[in-house]
């Protein structure tokens, strides 16, 4: 069953734009007072859409999705309720790009093994059995990691709690 877009209570939008507020509420905070600890953001975003605003040869090199870090080398964040805007640096040059809400796919913090999928485009039900949802959260032992990140291990103290990371994805909450 797909959802009608005419249909005044709308969850599937309500969430959207309620985990989307999270990315905000974040991005905010780090804005104001810098990234605390070991906190740091990996943020996905659609970059073939006319509201997104990154350098030109940016746009060659990833022209549908590009995926940017927000850890040591970030100035100028400055958070609206409609985007955000960030000077990173890429091969020791400063470039500026502006990303509205919308347009974000995905976002996660694996300090502390938080992560959002974010849906950004219609799905149809054949798009949505495709998908392995609803996610399960990892295993119990099994540790959080990005590929080509390397992770530490300490194996010398037991007494650690392992974190596990669990996705949010919105078509979990789909009819089907």
């Amino acid at each position: 069953m797909e959802i009608d877009a005419n249909d005044p209570i709308r969850y599937d939008q309500w969430i959207e734009d309620a985990l989307r507020d999270v990315i905000r509420k974040a991005l905010i905070y780090t804005a104001e007072n810098g990234l605390i600890g070991e906190h740091h953001f990996y943020i996905t975003f659609r970059t073939n859409s006319d509201l997104v605003s990154i350098p030109p040869h940016m746009l060659a090199q990833h022209p549908e999705e590009m995926t940017i870090v927000l850890q040591h080398q970030f100035n100028n964040l400055q958070v609206t309720d409609e985007g955000f805007s960030v000077t990173l640096r890429f091969s020791g040059r400063a470039e500026n790009l502006s990303i509205p809400f919308s347009e974000l796919t995905g976002f996660s913090d694996p300090s502390v093994n938080f992560g959002l999928q974010l849906k950004t485009t219609e799905m149809t039900e054949a798009d949505i059995e495709d998908l392995d949802f609803p996610v399960e959260p990892p295993d119990k032992d099994q540790e959080f990691s990005i590929p080509g990140e390397e992770q530490a291990s300490d194996t010398s103290d037991t007494s650690v709690e392992t974190k596990t990371g669990e996705v949010i994805a919105l078509d979990a909450f789909r009819k089907k």
